[in-house]
């Protein structure tokens, strides 16, 4: 149930902490309702004492597809809609592609991956049979430009640009919007033990190529360029506009990491445009 004519309900995951919290704020003190999904929603509360009528904090890892579809009926039930779901959950690894463990990759892919699928499985019904909503699925800029050290992170968010992609046409239709945001590097708690995962530098080859980028990140914590609180109001505000993109890229850095990979590929292109040519019929 709406409160104004241009108020709508949120179903943000992860947020307790970093760039899901942000938004979270952002929408509620905007007027917005928001369904506020964490592992530990009291986390969640622990930041609003005042307890305001708009915010719905429910369990749910985005690993239990259960869990997802019991916090959809909550705040169905409580606000009778959903207008904007956030993919928010997630988390980095570093490591060499050789280095990373078996295990650490599927887990990651778990979260940052199924775990997307799995939240929209539970909420796209919703915006299916209301003709209108906006899926809001948080990338990286690693996911269209990745770096040597977190490749397999950057898969995963390459995996969602490809998941968001294709349902941006799916939902088009059906007047449901899709917007992939690919920030840069935000003072959030991203770069810290609660955010990322590192695998052991076990393979020495791989120092000169990887060893920068573990060594630029272990010092980044703390000083990454970009706002989170501008971050999160420039993300709310694409949700109020007619048209949005497909693509928000967020923070200078993440621009210029656009930019460079655009030009490469076009480069390429153009110089091996021939080799592709010649295998057509």
């Amino acid at each position: 149930m709406r409160t104004g004519e241009n108020m709508s309900v949120w179903f943000v995951t992860g947020a307790s902490r970093g760039l899901g919290a942000e938004i979270t704020r952002e929408a509620l003190d905007r007027g917005h309702s928001v369904i506020a999904t964490a592992r530990d929603a009291s986390a969640v509360l622990l930041a609003y004492p005042e307890k305001p009528d708009g915010l719905l904090a429910v369990n749910a890892d985005v690993t239990e597809p259960e869990q997802l579809a019991a916090a959809v009926e909550a705040g169905l039930a409580k606000f009778g809609q959903i207008d904007v779901v956030v993919n928010n959950a997630g988390y980095g690894l570093v490591g060499a592609i050789e280095e990373v463990s078996d295990e650490a990759a599927r887990a990651l892919f778990d979260v940052n991956v199924f775990g997307a699928l799995n939240t929209l499985r539970a909420t796209l019904p919703t915006l299916r049979a209301q003709r209108s909503g906006h899926v809001l699925n948080i990338g990286s800029v690693g996911g269209f430009a990745t770096a040597p050290g977190v490749g397999l992170y950057g898969a995963s968010k390459f995996a969602l640009e490809g998941i968001s992609e294709a349902l941006h046409s799916e939902l088009a239709p059906l007047d449901v919007r899709v917007t992939i945001v690919e920030p840069g590097g935000f003072r959030t708690d991203f770069l810290n033990s609660s955010s990322v995962r590192v695998e052991p530098a076990s393979i020495e080859d791989y120092e000169a190529g990887a060893g920068p980028v573990r060594e630029a990140l272990a010092h980044s914590d703390g000083r990454q360029p970009g706002d989170p609180k501008k971050g999160a109001k420039a993300i709310v505000d694409v949700t109020e506009v007619a048209e949005p993109p497909l693509r928000l890229q967020l923070g200078a850095d993440a621009i210029e990491r656009v930019e460079t990979k655009l030009d490469l590929v076009r480069r390429e292109l153009d110089q091996w445009r021939h080799v592709a040519l010649s295998t057509a019929i």
